[in-house]
């Protein structure tokens, strides 16, 4: 019994070392744009060195009300998700993928 108890701790401990987090990113603020519905969308996106902290668009001429959700949801879903790779927002597809492509771009400029 003491011996599996060892085992399951050794497991344990390797485990959990080999969750420590890995830096992927150059910490720090990367700005993108790409194109959206009626002209270009930037995103200034900020890392730390494992993880995406915030998505936010500085400029676009997007149409308002019809653009809100995707402006809203997608740099939200981002951050929260950790990945540029989200859904989009039915009704503002061209918006939403263009926040995604220009955060995409963005990750690739902090990339290690």
């Amino acid at each position: 019994m003491k011996l599996v108890k060892s085992i399951l701790a050794a497991a344990t401990i390797l485990t959990l070392a080999g969750c420590g987090s890995k830096a992927i990113y150059k910490a720090g603020t990367y700005e993108a744009t790409a194109e959206g519905r009626n002209g270009d969308v930037t995103v200034a996106v900020t890392v730390s060195d494992s993880k995406i902290e915030k998505v936010e668009v500085k400029e676009h001429k997007e149409t308002a009300g019809i653009a809100d959700g995707a402006l809203e949801e997608v740099p939200a879903a981002i951050v929260k998700q950790n990945k540029a790779d989200v859904d989009t927002v039915s009704g503002a597809t061209i918006t939403s993928n263009a926040i995604i492509t220009a955060t995409k771009d963005a990750l690739k400029k902090a990339a290690k």
